[in-house]
């Protein structure tokens, strides 16, 4: 299976959950990072480390697949072809 049929197969809930954070993490930190103020420079290095967490936990999310839901969706074709 490559990765685009990974990112196309369906994605357990936990993980649309955590894809979720991930991407509310990294909007966060980007507002955080352009924001039109001077801010301490620990808080701006600490939102680029949470936009790289962002980032890395929503791509591994989005490309988790749960294989019950692909057996299942893969038998449904298989009758649609059948018939």
């Amino acid at each position: 299976m490559n990765v685009i049929e990974r990112a196309k197969a369906p994605t357990p809930i936990f993980f649309k959950i955590l894809r979720a954070v991930g991407l509310a993490l990294l909007a966060i930190s980007g507002s955080v990072i352009a924001a039109p103020i001077v801010l301490p420079t620990a808080v701006v290095t600490v939102a680029g480390y949470l936009a790289v967490a962002g980032g890395v936990i929503s791509a591994v999310s989005q490309i988790t697949v749960d294989d019950k839901a692909k057996k299942e969706k893969e038998n449904q074709n298989k009758t649609r072809d059948g018939d």
